[in-house]
């Protein structure tokens, strides 16, 4: 009976299935190039309602009942959400850059861009738990979070530290990766975070930007008065090394002196050396010969020597008598000489 039952109700169901698709007919459903699609079974006799875990694919058509069944679409391009102060132009037709204070309590308003996108396997996901669709996904969960998240980490930066590029970067570097953490469950990848302009109170800006002046000013003197000081430092580095080349030039001249006076003190020490050997010799032979010469030996060898010293001499007898009053101790020999060498030589003149 239970059986009857079931089988007239599915009868009666697969009826007015074939009478709505008669009456209505299937509907197409498109996704553009860069989006996905998820069906929703609002109702169906072969399986459990709900939304579907299957994400279809960009740049189809699909045809589903239009009666029990929904559609919902989700673009995964990047998308740029900017929020400005400059009406119009950011993701809000309004002012909608932050406000907040700097960690040193001025106010300040910045401009931001989030860049991010959906992941597609993600869709399903986010249809059944977060957003209908993207507008919907941004204004929950998207922009609150990336406002919250910026004003709290640009707000840890001094009023100067806006002025360093450098700084503002890595405060958008730590953006995105909170920003990653805190929405990846929620199917979204933040791809970039851009902060721009940044406006302080006109007064207090006035100041820091004279401040800014002020030491660019101080740096640009500081470099030349550096200039100026390593400019004399090369200076005294060239004076020193002509002052070194000149002082090694005269040790050279001075090592080169003194080489050449130990040399030459050394030859003459030679010299002496020989001269003294030399004399010692001499001496030793003429003492030697002052011994021979005190013995007999030594008067034959004189006599010797005097007959060597008088061969071939001329020799004249001078008369002496002790009458003839001649006296050799006052008599001036060589004159007497003279005299008689000039008697002979005429005498032989006249002989021949």
């Amino acid at each position: 009976m239970e059986n009857k039952i079931r089988m007239i109700r599915i009868m009666l169901v697969s009826l007015l299935i074939g009478v709505s698709v008669g009456a209505s007919g299937c509907m197409p459903h498109s996704t553009g190039s860069t989006e996905v699609g998820v069906r929703t079974i609002k109702w169906s006799p072969f399986t459990k309602s709900g939304v579907l875990e299957r994400v279809y694919a960009p740049g189809t058509t699909y045809f589903f009942l239009p009666i029990i069944n929904d559609w919902n679409v989700f673009d995964t391009k990047l998308r740029n959400m900017e929020m400005t102060i400059t009406r119009g132009q950011g993701a809000h037709f309004g002012p909608d850059d932050l406000l907040f204070k700097t960690i040193d309590g001025n106010d300040i308003s910045l401009d931001i861009i989030i860049a991010y996108r959906i992941a597609p396997k993600k869709a399903a996901y986010i249809l059944q738990y977060v957003a209908k669709n993207n507008l919907e996904l941004e204004e929950k969960v998207v922009r609150p979070l990336s406002r919250n998240i910026t004003r709290n980490l640009f707000g840890e930066l001094k009023s100067e530290d806006f002025y360093v590029a450098t700084k503002r970067t890595e405060k958008a570097d730590k953006v995105l990766q909170l920003l990653n953490e805190a929405l990846k469950d929620y199917g979204i990848i933040v791809e970039n975070v851009l902060s721009k302009d940044y406006r302080f109170n006109p007064a207090y800006q006035k100041a820091i930007e004279e401040k800014k002046i002020a030491d660019q000013m101080a740096e640009r003197f500081k470099s030349e008065v550096n200039a100026t000081v390593e400019e004399y430092l090369q200076k005294l580095q060239f004076a020193q090394g002509e002052v070194n080349q000149a002082i090694a030039k005269a040790d050279g001249n001075f090592e080169k002196e003194k080489i050449q006076s130990n040399a030459y003190f050394e030859q003459q020490g030679l010299i002496a050396k020989a001269i003294e050997v030399e004399g010692n010799a001499e001496a030793q032979g003429i003492q030697k010969m002052v011994e021979a010469l005190n013995n007999s030996g030594g008067i034959t060898m004189v006599k010797l020597k005097m007959a060597e010293a008088l061969m071939n001499k001329p020799i004249y007898l001078l008369p002496f008598s002790e009458t003839s009053g001649m006296d050799l101790k006052t008599t001036d020999v060589n004159g007497l000489l003279k005299t008689y060498g000039l008697q002979k030589a005429a005498q032989d003149k006249m002989q021949r």
